[in-house]
Order: C-alpha cells, then sequence, then structure tokens
C-alpha cells in the first residue's frame, strides 16, 4: 500500500526569506509561531498585560523592518526574543514597574485549593517571590524568565542575549540564590 507523502512544515528560515520580500502570509505565520513566546516573556518582565502586549507589537514590528539585520545564527525565534525582551526592558525603565506575576501563575488561572490555610501560604509564598524577582536586576531576571519560564537551555539563552554560556550560567546562579535567600528570610520572619 503506498502512503500519501507527508508536508514538512515550512521552517522559520524560508519564512524570513518569504517575509523579506514582504510576503504578508509568511510575516503572520512567524507571528503566530512565536507570539506565545513573545508575550510570555515580556509579561514576565513586565507585569502588566497591557504593556505585555505594547511590547510584543512593537517588537514585531521592528523585527520586521529589520530582516535585512537578520544573520540566521541562532533562528529566528532566538533573534526575536532578544528584540522583544530589550524592549520590555526599555519599556520598564520608562515606566515605572508595576508588579509581577509569579513564575508558578499560568494564564489557565489559579489552581483550586479546598485547604485555606495551604491557600494562604501559597500567597505568602508567591508574594515573597513576586517581591524577590522584583529585587533582581534586569539582566539577572531576563536569564532567569527565559530559563524558568521558556524552559529555554543555557546554549539559547546565550544565543538570544548574545553573552557566553558562562554569563548565563552565573546570572541563573545568582537569582536562584538571591530567591531561595529572599524565600528562607520570609520564612524566618514568618516564625517570629
Amino acid at each position: 500500500m503506498l502512503e500519501a507523502p507527508t508536508i514538512a512544515p515550512i521552517t522559520d528560515e524560508v519564512l524570513v526569506q518569504r517575509a523579506r520580500q514582504r510576503d504578508s502570509a509568511a510575516r503572520e505565520e512567524l507571528f503566530q509561531r512565536h507570539r506565545g513566546d513573545a508575550y510570555r516573556v515580556a509579561y514576565r518582565l513586565l507585569g502588566d498585560e497591557q504593556d505585555a502586549l505594547d511590547v510584543v507589537q512593537d517588537s514585531l514590528l521592528k523585527a520586521f523592518s529589520r530582516l535585512a539585520d537578520f544573520d540566521g545564527r541562532g533562528g529566528f525565534r532566538f533573534w526575536l526574543l532578544r528584540i522583544v525582551s530589550n524592549t520590555a526592558l526599555d519599556c520598564g525603565r520608562r515606566r515605572k514597574r508595576k508588579h509581577t506575576v509569579a513564575l508558578d501563575e499560568r494564564a489557565s488561572g489559579p489552581v483550586i485549593d479546598d485547604d485555606p490555610g495551604r491557600r494562604l501560604q501559597q500567597q505568602d509564598l508567591r508574594r515573597a517571590l513576586d517581591e524577590a524577582l522584583e529585587r533582581l536586576s534586569p539582566k539577572i531576571r531576563t536569564t532567569f524568565v527565559l530559563f524558568a519560564e521558556l524552559g529555554m537551555s543555557y546554549k539559547e539563552i546565550a544565543e538570544t542575549q548574545e553573552v557566553p554560556i558562562g554569563t548565563v550560567m552565573s546570572r541563573i546562579n545568582a537569582a536562584r540564590e538571591k530567591l531561595q535567600a529572599a524565600l528562607d528570610w520570609n520564612r524566618l520572619k514568618g516564625l517570629d
């Protein structure tokens, strides 16, 4: 029995070539493929839905207007996420950071728990984590968000941020230590 040939999905590289030629369908496909990751990074860095949406829109406009500058190293996704990160950090500098969303919060909403004591404890922990994230430097926070939220590898983060892998490892370690210290301090305060 003959099997029907499968059609391989169009790669980002092919879409970028088409988008450079002003192919609106290719631009739309690139947008659809990467908007979720772009939004998650912007939202995690800014903590505000509207600001994150604005950053994603601005970043995509920048990316499409600068496609001639894209050299293909690391792939379109990483290049776009670098633009998103930089745009979000610029936005955060212009507008005072409103608040940070906890890393375990998802768009689907909070997990329902029947134990009110446990819910309060989780809320306290979430609040402490949010406060600790806000105290991280923008570079360390961005690196940690790419790692913890998007699950990017050290190599992918290094390519996205154009830094050595050792720098990525150092930033993630610093973030972990500072977050752990803040959470330990919060736990000690609760024992008083």
